[in-house]
């Protein structure tokens, strides 16, 4: 049985921490899964990931571009279906580690209930590690973590319009 992993809050390092940890059970040959939630742009990240062979990579397809406060319901209904497509595909995945990046953030968005997202997370902790990450986690989350880290902003060239840098913030 695996043990469960949650980075979250708002400071910058969830996805870094994450994938540190992906990156170190690839060098020791183990198969990751990294699911990616909310998330579409091409990244430093996605390109490392695909340069390893034990290393598998879920994104939705339907994307527009647009965070979910930019979209119409349309657009919207459309993003969240994906994101409950894109759970059930990481349910389905054969590995030893198990990365559901902002995961916390869909289940909130609506794309499928805590509920659902806990017995995803029991079945994949059965077969490996898992590591969540999204801004905000539920009780019912916290409490069956093994690891929790919150990271917390201090300071961030956003605030003073700096925009996120490739290779560095994604």
């Amino acid at each position: 049985m695996g043990l469960v992993h949650i980075y979250f809050g708002d400071g910058k390092g969830k996805t870094t921490a994450a994938l540190g940890l992906a990156l170190r059970a690839l060098g020791d040959g183990l198969r990751v899964c990294v699911c990616q939630f909310l998330k579409g742009a091409e990244s430093g990240e996605v390109e490392a990931l695909r340069r390893f062979e034990n290393a598998m990579l879920l994104r939705a397809q339907e994307g527009t571009g647009k965070f979910l406060w930019q979209m119409d319901e349309e657009e919207r209904a459309a993003c969240l279906s994906g994101q409950r497509a894109l759970l059930d595909c990481a349910a389905a995945a054969d590995a030893d580690v198990y990365v559901l990046d902002e995961v916390t953030d869909a289940a909130q968005a609506g794309a499928f209930s805590i509920e659902t997202l806990l017995k995803r997370l029991e079945a994949l902790r059965g077969r490996g590690e898992v590591i969540l990450t999204g801004h905000e986690v539920p009780d019912a989350l916290l409490d069956r973590a093994d690891y929790i880290t919150r990271m917390q902003k201090l300071r961030h060239p956003y605030d003073h319009g700096i925009s996120a840098r490739r290779g560095i913030e994604y």
